[in-house]
């Protein structure tokens, strides 16, 4: 049988090429562009008869990326696809997983549906669960989700002297507390209030003077990058070296990333999302998975 085929949307090749070398497939050319009305033109190889094909697409700042994606995939299953899946490293619309008043759209689940509808299994890294206990909950279809924590706890491990973690708020304690577990290294967990989208305060309860020790602010996802600089400010009493704000996904909107530098913090994030950041490669974690439910000598299972 043919090795699975990976094919990159936009700004996805080099994660492509590193999957398909770490799984076993080969790499497709997908053509991509825009017509002058703004819609997508797209152009899949012809012969993906009985192939497994793989799409391979981050979805930071999804909303202009998700047509694209579900063309290519229904493109892929007319012309003889035998699955389809995908490999989003950064999974976007995990946020609203409740209704928090009413009328509101629980898009995180609306999300999973259309994804689910389209593909045949998903594969991503860390994705941002919160009320969710995993995928499966909101997924349909097999779900793979990596984890980035030992690539975290390595870099941290070569790159940082006497490190000290910090969580930004509750929801990073049992994340930071594994990181510095794998680290060696001591952590403390900060105290968030979050106001709106982009307003929070931060308290530094429980934190000790750091003396010569490094501070590492280690977070899953940096979006707004409010909790990041509000968290710089909180520890900044404590600690007279610059600290390092880590990151899995380093969305950076709004100017994010510019902002959080002026604060004086070295930004290292994964590659997950292309930034100039990136100092760690998480390609590995997902080649796994992207293998295991792309083999089509094997039913898929949840």
């Amino acid at each position: 049988m043919s090795a699975p085929l990976f094919l990159a949307l936009p700004g996805n090749q080099s994660m492509a090429e590193r999957l398909a070398a770490l799984a076993g497939g080969d790499v497709g050319a997908l053509e991509s562009r825009d017509f002058p009305d703004g819609e997508t033109y797209l152009c899949l190889p012809a012969d993906l008869a009985g192939r497994s094909v793989v799409l391979v697409s981050t979805l930071a700042h999804p909303n202009g990326k998700f047509l694209p994606l579900v063309f290519a995939a229904d493109a892929a299953r007319e012309l003889g696809a035998s699955r389809i899946g995908l490999v989003a490293p950064y999974l976007c619309y995990m946020r609203q997983d409740a209704r928090f008043k009413p009328g509101e759209a629980v898009t995180s689940r609306h999300f999973a549906s259309l994804i689910s509808h389209h593909f045949d299994w998903l594969v991503t890294l860390d994705p941002h669960l919160h009320r969710y206990k995993s995928l499966d909950e909101i997924y349909s279809i097999p779900t793979r989700a990596a984890h980035a924590a030992p690539a975290l706890a390595k870099w941290i491990r070569d790159h940082v002297q006497d490190p000290f973690l910090i969580g930004p708020d509750e929801e990073s304690a049992q994340w930071v507390s594994g990181v510095a577990r794998a680290a060696g290294a001591d952590y403390c967990v900060l105290k968030k209030q979050r106001l709106g989208d982009r307003d929070v305060r931060v308290a530094p309860e429980g934190l000790k003077p750091l003396g010569a020790r490094t501070p590492v602010l280690v977070d899953d996802i940096i979006s707004s990058g409010k909790t990041a600089q509000q968290a710089i400010k909180a520890i900044a009493p404590f600690s007279h070296r610059p600290p390092v704000v880590l990151a899995v996904h380093g969305v950076f909107s709004d100017g994010a990333d510019t902002a959080l530098e002026r604060a004086g913090a070295q930004l290292v994030t994964t590659n997950t999302v292309v930034h100039p950041s990136n100092r760690i490669d998480i390609a590995e974690f997902l080649a796994p998975p992207a293998r295991e439910l792309a083999n089509p000598g094997k039913e898929l299972t949840t």
